[in-house]
Protein backbone atom coordinates (compact mmCIF):
# COMPACT_ATOMS: atom_id res chain seq x y z
CA UNK A 1 0.00 0.00 0.00
CA UNK A 2 1.08 3.56 -0.92
CA UNK A 3 1.85 5.92 1.64
CA UNK A 4 -1.10 9.33 1.39
CA UNK A 5 0.86 12.20 0.18
CA UNK A 6 1.62 14.52 2.93
CA UNK A 7 -1.36 16.90 1.96
CA UNK A 8 -4.06 14.44 1.56
CA UNK A 9 -3.25 13.44 5.69
CA UNK A 10 -6.20 13.64 8.30
CA UNK A 11 -6.22 11.69 11.48
CA UNK A 12 -8.22 8.47 11.22
CA UNK A 13 -11.50 7.38 11.53
CA UNK A 14 -12.11 6.31 15.36
CA UNK A 15 -15.03 4.00 15.94
CA UNK A 16 -17.40 4.79 17.73
CA UNK A 17 -16.57 1.98 20.49
CA UNK A 18 -13.21 4.09 20.84
CA UNK A 19 -15.15 7.22 22.45
CA UNK A 20 -15.45 4.81 25.56
CA UNK A 21 -19.47 6.08 25.54
CA UNK A 22 -22.09 4.00 26.21
CA UNK A 23 -25.21 3.27 24.29
CA UNK A 24 -27.08 6.44 25.79
CA UNK A 25 -24.05 8.69 26.03
CA UNK A 26 -23.67 8.28 22.30
CA UNK A 27 -27.78 8.80 21.83
CA UNK A 28 -27.83 11.90 23.69
CA UNK A 29 -24.37 12.83 21.57
CA UNK A 30 -26.28 12.11 18.37
CA UNK A 31 -29.35 13.90 19.07
CA UNK A 32 -27.43 17.30 20.59
CA UNK A 33 -25.92 17.23 17.07
CA UNK A 34 -28.78 16.66 15.31
CA UNK A 35 -30.71 19.34 17.27
CA UNK A 36 -27.69 21.73 16.03
CA UNK A 37 -27.98 21.11 12.85
CA UNK A 38 -31.48 21.78 12.64
CA UNK A 39 -31.00 25.37 14.88
CA UNK A 40 -29.31 26.21 11.93
CA UNK A 41 -31.34 24.48 9.27
CA UNK A 42 -34.37 26.04 10.85
CA UNK A 43 -33.23 29.64 10.53
CA UNK A 44 -32.28 29.47 6.79
CA UNK A 45 -36.17 27.74 6.53
CA UNK A 46 -37.20 30.84 8.34
CA UNK A 47 -35.35 33.30 6.66
CA UNK A 48 -36.64 32.04 3.23
CA UNK A 49 -40.06 31.51 4.22
CA UNK A 50 -40.48 35.19 5.15
CA UNK A 51 -39.10 36.16 2.45
CA UNK A 52 -41.69 34.16 0.11
CA UNK A 53 -44.06 35.53 2.55
CA UNK A 54 -43.95 38.89 1.51
CA UNK A 55 -43.87 38.45 -2.16
CA UNK A 56 -47.26 38.56 -3.19
CA UNK A 57 -47.79 42.26 -1.34
CA UNK A 58 -45.26 43.61 -3.42
CA UNK A 59 -47.02 45.61 -6.18
CA UNK A 60 -45.21 44.37 -9.10
CA UNK A 61 -46.15 40.65 -8.14
CA UNK A 62 -49.15 40.82 -9.78
CA UNK A 63 -47.66 41.18 -13.52
CA UNK A 64 -45.11 38.40 -13.18
CA UNK A 65 -45.66 35.75 -15.61
CA UNK A 66 -48.38 33.06 -14.93
CA UNK A 67 -45.41 30.28 -14.98
CA UNK A 68 -43.37 32.42 -12.26
CA UNK A 69 -46.99 32.58 -9.62
CA UNK A 70 -46.83 28.81 -10.03
CA UNK A 71 -43.12 28.87 -8.72
CA UNK A 72 -44.05 30.87 -5.91
CA UNK A 73 -46.55 28.49 -4.75
CA UNK A 74 -44.66 25.67 -5.31
CA UNK A 75 -41.45 27.54 -3.26
CA UNK A 76 -44.50 28.23 -0.71
CA UNK A 77 -45.59 24.73 0.01
CA UNK A 78 -42.23 23.50 0.10
CA UNK A 79 -41.17 25.83 3.06
CA UNK A 80 -43.83 25.39 4.69
CA UNK A 81 -43.02 21.36 4.29
CA UNK A 82 -39.32 21.97 5.04
CA UNK A 83 -40.48 23.71 8.36
CA UNK A 84 -43.05 20.83 9.30
CA UNK A 85 -39.92 18.28 8.47
CA UNK A 86 -37.28 20.10 10.55
CA UNK A 87 -39.56 20.92 13.61
CA UNK A 88 -40.85 17.67 13.99
CA UNK A 89 -38.36 16.16 15.69
CA UNK A 90 -38.87 18.44 18.30
CA UNK A 91 -42.63 18.23 18.48
CA UNK A 92 -41.98 13.98 18.81
CA UNK A 93 -39.20 15.04 21.48
CA UNK A 94 -41.62 16.56 23.53
CA UNK A 95 -44.49 13.80 23.04
CA UNK A 96 -42.20 10.99 23.71
CA UNK A 97 -39.90 12.56 26.70
CA UNK A 98 -39.08 10.56 29.46
CA UNK A 99 -40.21 7.54 28.08
CA UNK A 100 -36.52 6.67 26.96
CA UNK A 101 -37.20 6.52 23.84
CA UNK A 102 -34.39 8.50 22.35
CA UNK A 103 -33.22 5.78 20.23
CA UNK A 104 -36.56 5.98 18.43
CA UNK A 105 -36.10 10.03 18.27
CA UNK A 106 -32.61 10.07 17.04
CA UNK A 107 -33.50 7.84 14.03
CA UNK A 108 -36.59 10.00 13.20
CA UNK A 109 -35.04 13.24 13.29
CA UNK A 110 -32.55 12.03 11.04
CA UNK A 111 -35.03 11.03 8.80
CA UNK A 112 -36.90 14.51 9.20
CA UNK A 113 -33.88 16.18 8.72
CA UNK A 114 -32.85 14.85 5.41
CA UNK A 115 -36.38 15.07 4.20
CA UNK A 116 -36.53 18.80 5.12
CA UNK A 117 -33.25 19.42 3.81
CA UNK A 118 -34.43 17.87 -0.05
CA UNK A 119 -37.40 20.05 0.30
CA UNK A 120 -35.02 23.06 1.78
CA UNK A 121 -32.93 22.83 -1.63
CA UNK A 122 -36.16 22.25 -4.04
CA UNK A 123 -37.18 25.56 -2.12
CA UNK A 124 -34.03 27.79 -2.55
CA UNK A 125 -33.97 26.35 -6.63
CA UNK A 126 -37.59 27.50 -7.07
CA UNK A 127 -36.45 30.80 -5.22
CA UNK A 128 -33.82 31.17 -8.04
CA UNK A 129 -35.48 30.03 -10.18
CA UNK A 130 -38.68 33.46 -9.03
CA UNK A 131 -36.31 35.98 -8.68
CA UNK A 132 -34.16 35.62 -11.47
CA UNK A 133 -36.99 34.80 -13.83
CA UNK A 134 -38.79 38.28 -12.42
CA UNK A 135 -35.65 40.37 -12.62
CA UNK A 136 -34.12 38.57 -16.39
CA UNK A 137 -36.46 36.19 -18.19
CA UNK A 138 -37.94 33.06 -17.42
CA UNK A 139 -36.35 30.96 -19.66
CA UNK A 140 -32.80 32.47 -17.16
CA UNK A 141 -34.92 31.61 -14.27
CA UNK A 142 -35.31 28.01 -14.65
CA UNK A 143 -31.50 27.45 -16.07
CA UNK A 144 -30.50 29.33 -12.73
CA UNK A 145 -32.91 27.15 -10.63
CA UNK A 146 -31.49 23.96 -13.08
CA UNK A 147 -27.91 25.49 -11.49
CA UNK A 148 -28.98 25.86 -7.99
CA UNK A 149 -30.33 22.05 -8.00
CA UNK A 150 -27.26 20.96 -9.31
CA UNK A 151 -24.91 22.80 -6.82
CA UNK A 152 -27.31 21.35 -3.97
CA UNK A 153 -27.10 17.63 -5.40
CA UNK A 154 -23.12 18.03 -5.94
CA UNK A 155 -22.59 19.29 -2.35
CA UNK A 156 -24.78 17.94 -0.35
CA UNK A 157 -25.51 14.59 -2.06
CA UNK A 158 -22.21 13.51 -4.01
CA UNK A 159 -19.70 15.29 -2.67
CA UNK A 160 -19.89 13.33 0.77
CA UNK A 161 -20.97 9.81 -0.52
CA UNK A 162 -17.71 10.49 -2.73
CA UNK A 163 -15.89 11.03 0.61
CA UNK A 164 -17.28 7.90 1.78
CA UNK A 165 -16.45 5.86 -0.80
CA UNK A 166 -12.61 7.31 -0.80
CA UNK A 167 -12.06 6.13 2.72
CA UNK A 168 -13.35 2.65 2.42
CA UNK A 169 -11.04 2.77 -0.44
CA UNK A 170 -8.46 4.02 1.49
CA UNK A 171 -8.90 3.37 5.37
CA UNK A 172 -5.52 4.46 6.38
CA UNK A 173 -7.24 8.57 5.39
Amino acid sequence: MEPPEPDEIVPPKLPASERNETPAERLDRNWGELLQELRVTQTGIQLLSGFLLILPFQARFADIDPVLVGVFLAAVLLAALSTALVLASVTAHRLLFRRHDKDLLVNLGTIMAKAGLVCLALTTGLVATLVVGVVVSLSAGIITGVASLTVFFLLWLVLPLSLVRRRQRRPYI
